[in-house]
């Protein structure tokens, strides 16, 4: 009964989403306060159906489960209890079954598929396989976003994500060309000068890319940022407020991040100037900091979601595991892990916390809507451990950005923790100086207790681990020329690889 209660309430909302897409009233209901229990129950709702069907109709799925010896969840209540069900991966389902197996009637149509592969920048390049259904929702969820975000004047969209087959830049070029001008260019910043000089500084444009290159492109394009309207939205890794506050610096608008996997979707999770707003509040109030957030170091990220399209959970390792609650996938993803580490708050819950630490509404910007947040630290595999503290390629990134000397500078880094002779473990920071940069301009001697300091400042862990290093040369600086050492076959398309 439970069982079929489900189902059909599942339908029933469906129905209702469907009527409301055609009348255009979706996404004005989206942000409509007040309604985040009906929102998680739809999560819950929804995703039980999603593992219904997939179960029923998915040959990969449906194996996966009978080699896990599951059938379905208990019902506590009317819920059923989810985190019974098996956890997915890229180890245990991706690379197990075939493309064709983990889609629905275990085959893909002839037409109307979009083939893409992720990047490989965590190993072998996995292929994926996504529906009109699925691409359409997917553009109009975009589309309400950037208007939300920069109104709805007309822009222009530079996509410098990496074209080809992989799956960032192919879906943001399908997304975004049903409702805005788009030039997919790819990460080469001669053509995007060349295009900015060519349209001229009449246009509202976006530039798209990953973080490392948005800071080059800035650094290295020689255009007057500050007489165009330029705003970035990256992805594919974090960034730190210090790297938000030296692109704003250079005259670009608004950055903003959205949070996306070619595992699992693009655009699951979103920032806003409410969400950059309170990020800024946990950089500067540390007791607020040690009181919402799990892990020390680097700030993660903050976003909001809709539950309603995304159940997110977190295990006992502080992992995410994502179910997509839209209907019409053709690859199902059913509690799939994608091994980042995160937590989610509700509102009332962040609401609560502030009264209680005398915060004034006035300190944040009001945020639109009451949706939940996710707080994102990353890939729970990047980072290196050092005398019992977790270092991760953000908390470098910040005590980069914590010295002039650097900003100007360093192009990339690269985290090691060898042993010596001895067996001493040793953490050693190179840094792949710009291109146009002389080796010579940063003084090594002078700049390692600087660094190290900083980096003591930002991650407190860190800061323990200094005090039991038998020398001060177990922590090291080195510096390397453009695309030479550890950068030297660094492919500039894809996510950088930060950790040896």
């Amino acid at each position: 009964m439970k069982h079929l209660f489900l189902l059909l309430y599942t339908w029933l909302v469906e129905r209702c989403i469907a009527l409301f897409t055609l009348s255009n009233l979706l996404h004005k209901l989206l942000y409509i306060k007040g309604f985040n229990r009906v929102r998680n129950f739809n999560a819950v709702a929804k995703s039980y159906t999603e593992f219904v069907k997939a179960k029923r109709t998915v040959p990969a799925y449906r194996d996966f489960l009978k080699v896990n010896n599951f059938n379905g969840p208990t019902f506590k209540g009317m819920t059923p209890n989810l985190d019974e069900i098996p956890v997915t991966d890229k180890e245990n389902y991706v690379k197990k079954y075939k493309l064709d197996q983990r889609c629905v009637n275990g085959s893909i149509s002839n037409s109307g598929v979009i083939i893409d592969e992720s990047s490989g920048s965590s190993g072998t390049a996995n292929n994926w396989a996504r529906g009109k259904k699925e691409r359409d929702t997917n553009a109009r969820m975009i589309k309400f976003g950037l208007q939300n975000l920069f109104g709805s004047d007309p822009v222009f969209l530079l996509n410098a994500f990496a074209l080809g087959a992989w799956a960032t830049g192919t879906n943001i070029t399908i997304s975004c060309v049903k409702f805005a001008k788009i030039k997919s260019i790819g990460p080469d910043k001669i053509k995007i000068e060349n295009t900015l000089k060519y349209f001229g500084n009449e246009h509202k444009y976006i530039i798209m890319g990953y973080p490392p290159f948005l800071k080059s492109l800035v650094d290295d394009v020689k255009i007057n940022w500050k007489d165009f309207d330029i705003s970035f939205i990256f992805g594919g890794e974090p960034m730190a407020e210090e790297m938000r506050d030296y692109l704003l610096s250079k005259g670009i608008k608004k950055v903003y991040s959205s949070l996306g996997a070619s595992d699992i979707e693009l655009n699951m999770a979103t920032e806003n100037d409410f969400t950059i707003n309170l990020r800024r509040l946990l950089r500067s109030n540390e007791s607020l900091r040690d009181k919402i957030l799990k892990y020390k170091g680097a700030l993660p990220m903050v976003f909001q979601y809709n539950p309603s399209d995304f159940l997110i959970e977190v295990n006992e390792n502080g992992e995410l595991i994502f179910t997509v609650c839209k209907t019409g996938y053709i690859a199902p993803k059913i509690r799939y892990n994608l091994h980042d580490k995160g937590h989610v708050l509700q509102m009332h819950q962040l609401q609560s916390i502030l009264k209680d630490f005398g915060i004034e509404a006035e300190e944040l910007i009001s945020p639109q809507t009451d949706l939940p947040l996710l707080f994102h630290y990353g890939r729970a595999d990047m980072t290196v451990s050092f005398y019992g503290s977790t270092i991760s390629p953000v908390d470098i990134q910040e005590a980069i950005y914590g010295l002039p000397q650097l900003v100007e500078t360093i192009h990339s880094f690269y985290i090691e923790t060898p042993e010596d002779v001895d067996g001493n473990k040793n953490l050693v920071i190179a840094f792949e100086i710009q291109e146009n940069k002389d080796l010579l301009a940063i003084d090594v001697e002078q700049m390692q207790p600087m660094f190290f300091d900083k980096l003591a400042s930002i991650n407190q862990d860190f800061r323990e681990a200094k005090k039991m290093l038998a020398s001060s040369k177990q922590t090291q600086i080195v510096l390397y020329a453009f695309g030479q050492g550890p950068f030297k076959d660094a492919d500039i398309r894809i996510k950088a690889k930060y950790i040896k």
